[in-house]
């Protein structure tokens, strides 16, 4: 059956849902399809800090400031910098008053979900094919067969989005870094030792070119990402399904490292996942095309190496529904407004995420690294 909407959203990511409620709290129709079979078929990510001048905006936009409050971690935004030995280098305590607080993304996710109503978003469907059709609107093919057609399609579908083909032939490419993201369970209890190397908020170890990402999460796990510079295939050369086997492949990368680090990855309690980090061009834009566009890691997708990703989605929903219901009645105007704007900040995040990237996976970062942290907030951080 053939259903038209007027307003489809291809992704119930954090970006596509802050759009979904925004325009819902202007009175806008709109359907989210999401790919997975229901909002719990799968874990959400670690945790995220949010900031003041993208983040949360987005959720006040979204009337969701209180809830988000209501979500962040006490002592989350504590961090510490060590070498490959385990000296500390910096160490910083969450005294609360920081504008980088810290959420569970799956908790975040369903502030989002929760302010909808329960029809907005319709689990299983995948999308596998869009195409234009006359008079700016669009099809979408579903892989049960179904086809839907819409007035205004929105690709919030990621990195490798099925929806950016219809505006740009750009795809996202390596960035020269590999991650396997594993998770100490209960800490306190199973990992005592690699918690008091963590601490209460976020870990970076670093030097020469790889390292240690650790986040303390609220249910009392360690969130951790084993990260180097590597060739684009070492991962495939890795049998993961052989945990162990998988984890000595990696481990003789840090050979010279202090054991309180790789513990961090020798004693994970669940299978690694590995992740090559891919990102889209610096300055990745398209000419207007009537009826689409794309938010997030669709738009933009870059390293996490300046934490903007999930902030820039919301602020991405959060303004293209804002300009949609500005421009009521004048759909393209809305949309080039947005895009005005999406392109210009996205082109200057993707840029701190290269640098940062660079920064991070260098023979020597911490110093660089501290005075990152140490610098003096301003209005524009």
């Amino acid at each position: 059956m053939n259903t038209h909407h007027p307003i489809a959203i291809v992704g119930a990511g954090l970006g596509g849902l802050t759009l979904a409620r925004v325009l819902h709290l202007n009175a806008i129709e709109a359907t989210v399809f999401d790919l997975e079979a229901d909002r719990h078929a799968r874990t959400q990510g670690g945790m995220l800090d949010i900031h003041t001048h993208n983040g949360q905006i987005a959720l006040r936009a979204a009337g969701l400031y209180d809830g988000f409050r209501s979500l962040v971690h006490s002592g989350g935004e504590a961090t510490r910098v060590l070498d490959k030995h385990a000296a500390v280098h910096w160490e910083e305590p969450d005294d609360g008053t920081g504008d980088r607080p810290e959420v569970d993304r799956g908790q975040l996710r369903d502030l989002l979900l929760d302010s909808l109503p329960e029809t907005t978003v319709r689990w299983g469907s995948k999308v596998t094919a869009a195409r234009p059709l006359a008079d700016g609107r669009h099809e979408i093919v579903f892989a049960d067969g179904t086809v839907h057609t819409t007035d205004l399609l929105i690709g919030a579908d990621g990195a490798w989005s099925r929806i950016r083909p219809l505006v740009s032939d750009a795809r996202p490419a390596y960035t020269g870094i590999s991650f396997i993201e594993t998770n100490l369970l209960d800490a306190a209890a199973h990992h005592p030792d690699s918690l008091a190397v963590v601490g209460g908020g976020a870990l970076f170890a670093l030097q020469e070119n790889k390292g240690f990402f650790a986040h303390h999460q609220t249910d009392g796990s360690l969130h951790i990402y084993t990260a180097l510079r590597a060739d684009e295939n070492w991962l495939d050369a890795i049998e993961f399904t052989d945990t162990e086997a998988a984890k000595a492949a990696v481990l003789a990368q840090f050979a010279d490292w202090d054991d309180s680090l790789t513990a961090l990855l020798a004693t994970s309690d669940t299978a690694l996942v590995p992740r090559k980090i891919n990102a889209l061009p610096i300055g990745h834009r398209w000419e207007r095309v009537p009826g689409v566009t794309l938010l997030g890691d669709a738009a933009h997708v870059m390293s996490p190496f300046a934490g903007e990703g999930a902030n820039l989605a919301m602020l991405d929903g959060a303004e293209l529904g804002e300009a949609l219901a500005a421009h009521e009645g004048d759909t393209e105007k809305g949309l080039a407004t947005y895009e005005e704007a999406l392109f210009r900040r996205s082109e200057e995040k993707a840029q701190e995420s290269a640098d940062g990237l660079e920064l991070c996976f260098s023979d020597n970062p911490i110093d660089q690294f501290i005075d990152i942290f140490s610098a003096a907030p301003t209005d524009s951080d």
